[in-house]
């Protein structure tokens, strides 16, 4: 591949050489066709569109070498004696060395000019690139899925073999493309260091490493969470130094899906988690209102055999023992349900108690609406878990309010400003955008 770019680099600068001669030519054929009727007194101005159209088409040095073209070949046709390159005539040493300036200034300009269209069409599709790949993210719920989109989108971008790898301190390769892919201990051990440090390592950056691999830490906030690897089959280094920045805007993406998927993950775990809680409360009634009343009748009968001496005295005995026995263990499985939901919640100087349906700041009650109770009672459920907008929606308002996430932020903005000691700068109820809030946990959790 770079032998590829470097032939098609040789190529282009040869074509732009190419077309310099050929525009020259073209203007002195036509200056040749002018000067029998008209004379030669303009003809250095068609060289001008000559040296233009070169440094458009092909750059600073071919529209150079066009404007010593021009110059030569107005003195050697147009000026006396004609067809040799001496000049006996000072006004024509003037014309020759104006023409060359302006043409070197005028190539000047149009090889800017080029350049810059060349760098906006480079931010154009640098922009271009890093939307792609944020717009096929955004379809990725699982952290599998974002490793996958990520390397076939930047085996694209970069024309070269893509690795993830993901997890400390030993990192696992999350995938691979074009192909599936195999690294040594050796690069494994890159990887790691680059998660560790959050910097780069490997072939072609500062941290040369012994890797055919050149890794760049995947971040979010200030930690590395993973690492991408770059690799050509030919060994030159797969990213240059000046595609860096895109690079890191396009890890960013990969980031900030990972993180995403990350969330949704705790959030449908979260979501079983408060199933089986759900189903064990009801297990828990169920055994309160069906087996206890059972029992007691077990230990009537037992009771009414006793008295009447007919039975075995043991075996009468014994049923009575495991009978009053069972009885305590559904006296203690009832009483572990209703203990935990009556110790109150204590965050930062905050204290929730939801048997009492009270909530204190630094000692003093405050007064919370209906709705500001539900958001925050559900969140004191479950502190350091995150809630996602549609659960506490339907919680708090029901399920056909699932869709109005502006109630839920209205009341979240009004318990910032009665419960934070900062609402600018939230600590108790932290926002984890895009998927919705969680209540900070308490210190000794």
């Amino acid at each position: 591949m770079a032998k590829l770019r470097a032939a098609h680099s040789v190529a282009a600068q040869s074509r732009g050489y190419a077309e310099a001669l050929l525009f020259v030519a073209g203007s002195t054929l036509l200056g040749l066709a002018l000067t029998p009727r008209w004379g030669n007194s303009a003809v250095d101005l068609l060289y001008l569109p000559a040296v233009l159209a070169t440094a458009v088409l092909g750059g600073l040095w071919p529209a150079m070498f066009a404007a010593l073209l021009a110059a030569l070949a107005y003195n050697f046709f147009f000026t006396a004696p004609h067809l040799t390159l001496r000049m006996d005539n000072p006004n024509d040493i003037v014309t020759v060395i104006v023409l060359f300036a302006v043409a070197v200034v005028t190539s000047q300009l149009a090889a800017s000019v080029r350049r810059q269209a060349r760098i906006a069409e480079a931010h154009a599709a640098r922009d271009a690139a890093i939307a792609g790949l944020a717009r096929r993210l955004l379809s990725c719920t699982t952290e599998q899925e974002v490793a996958e989109v990520s390397t076939s989108e930047l085996t694209e971008v970069f024309d070269c073999n893509v690795v993830l790898l993901i997890g400390a301190p030993e990192p696992r390769m999350a995938a691979s493309a074009p192909t599936a892919l195999r690294l040594t201990p050796a690069d494994i051990a890159v990887a790691a260091l680059v998660i560790e440090t959050g910097g780069r390592a490997g072939r072609g950056v500062d941290r040369p490493v012994p890797t055919e691999w050149q890794f760049h830490a995947v971040k979010s906030g200030s930690a590395a969470i993973a690492a991408m690897g770059f690799a050509r089959d030919d060994g030159v280094p797969a990213v240059n130094e000046r595609f860096f920045a895109l690079l890191d805007n396009l890890l960013d993406q990969v980031a900030l899906a990972l993180e995403r998927g990350r969330l949704e993950g705790e959030a449908r775990e979260f979501a079983r988690t408060r199933e089986r809680d759900r189903v064990r409360s009801s297990l828990l009634s169920t055994i309160g209102q069906d087996v206890t009343p059972s029992l007691k009748a077990i230990a009537g009968g037992v009771k009414v055999l006793r008295r009447a001496g007919a039975a075995d005295k043991e075996v009468v005995s014994n049923i009575g023992s495991e009978a009053a026995k069972l009885e305590r263990y559904v006296s203690n499985l009832l009483e572990v349900g209703s203990e935990s939901d009556q110790r109150p919640l204590e965050v930062e100087g905050l204290t929730i108690d939801l048997f009492h349906r009270t909530v204190l700041r630094d000692g003093e009650e405050v007064h919370l609406t209906p709705k500001e109770y539900a958001v925050l009672a559900e969140l004191a459920k479950h502190p350091g878990r995150v809630l996602t907008h549609a659960h506490l929606l339907r919680t708090a308002w029901g399920p056909a309010q699932e869709g109005q996430i502006d109630y839920l932020r209205v009341a979240v903005r009004a318990l910032r400003q009665k419960l934070e000691r900062s609402p600018a700068e939230p600590r108790l109820i932290v926002n984890e955008p895009a998927v919705g809030y969680r209540l900070a946990a308490p210190a000794d959790s």
